[in-house]
């Protein structure tokens, strides 16, 4: 591996990398004098245009109102089940890292290569962590706990409700729970869980910033049973979300117009994208092994050096330290960023 890459992969020691650090890039390839083309995260590049936030947001605290006015705008949106209950946490990581220390110490399986930050959180909740490759080797084993993402990230690998609502089921007669991270189902909205929340043993967790392209709001929603979501919402505390965060919710999950429009954006740009890098100059061996319309996953033998290429051109793309042979590419925000791809894998 490469000096280049080994320092943005390791910029701290026992840290999990993540994409959108243009800093770290910056500090190992300088700043690109036309700025950063940021293709290292899963988020929607052009992002619901929200306005001014209103002056009396960030002067008072959030009032019961408007946390009900957000919950009830996310659950038309999610279509949750009339019997689950909704929880808003700042941000969907805040779960990840809060909902293993709701239990006791047992067995986790996490569906795997998938998001780290899971296996981290539940190891230091002080579970035991098994790595699986299929849902059916997580009925199979033992763990009393399942993770799944669902669509996976950075695979994109898709799981069927009825399977996963089986799983749910087994891993509460083991007196434990399934976990589905549904951060990028709002593409893939058939895909999701929500419909048949409320069900003992499943906890779904959502992301808001992620399609609405606002990962800054930090907003993030559990979806669950009764019982859980007291645990959720007294581990949280009062006022866990900001006025600002419960505002931009309400505002663009209400959105049905700009709503469709993006998820057909998204969609053809997503295909624009796998023409540029099927077509380049190194398309040849690149070879698109998943995503969703959010991003794209390639494996290629030089994948290393189209990420320092890339990085010399101010690109940054999401490398993966335990598979070198990989590259997560975001979703360009508009033509001229396609063409400033293009150019930068033309060589």
């Amino acid at each position: 591996m490469t000096d280049a890459a080994i320092k943005y992969l390791n910029p701290k020691p026992q840290t999990i990398l993540h994409g959108g650090d243009v800093g770290v890039a910056s500090s190992r390839f300088g700043r690109p004098d036309d700025g950063w083309l940021d293709l290292s995260t899963g988020i929607n590049p052009n992002p619901y245009p929200l306005g001014p936030i209103p002056d009396d947001l960030l002067s008072r605290l959030p009032g019961t109102d408007d946390m009900n006015r957000l919950l009830d705008t996310a659950r038309n949106y999610y279509g949750v089940a009339g019997d689950a209950e909704i929880v808003a946490a700042p941000g969907s990581q805040s779960l990840v890292g809060l909902v293993p220390g709701l239990f006791k110490p047992a067995s986790v399986s996490i569906l795997g290569p998938t998001y780290a930050e899971h296996e981290q959180c539940w190891a230091k909740a002080g579970h035991m962590v098994v790595s699986e490759n299929s849902t059916c080797a997580q009925a199979a084993g033992s763990a009393s706990f399942a993770v799944v993402v669902n669509p996976n990230n950075p695979t994109g690998t898709m799981h069927q409700v009825d399977g996963l609502l089986a799983l749910a089921a087994e891993m509460y007669e083991r007196g434990g729970a399934l976990v589905v991270d549904e951060a990028f189902a709002d593409v893939q909205p058939e895909l999701s869980l929500c419909p048949h929340a409320g069900v003992p043993g499943l906890i779904i967790l959502r992301s808001f910033g992620k399609f609405f392209g606002l990962g800054g709001v930090r907003l993030g929603f559990a979806i669950t049973d009764g019982g859980t979501a007291k645990l959720i919402e007294d581990k949280l505390g009062p006022w866990a979300v900001s006025g600002p965060a419960i505002w931009a919710g309400i505002s663009a999950f209400a959105d049905g117009e700009w709503i469709e429009k993006t998820n057909k954006q998204l969609s053809e740009n997503a295909k624009k994208l796998d023409t540029v890098l099927q077509s380049s100059a190194i398309g040849e061996g690149m070879e698109i092994i998943g995503g969703t319309s959010l991003f794209r996953l390639v494996r290629h033998d030089l994948a290393n050096e189209i990420f320092e290429r890339l990085g010399r051109a101010g690109i940054l793309v999401r490398p993966f330290t335990e598979n070198p042979n990989w590259l997560r590419f975001g979703i360009p925000k508009n033509d001229a960023a396609f063409a400033r791809l293009e150019s930068a894998l033309a060589g």
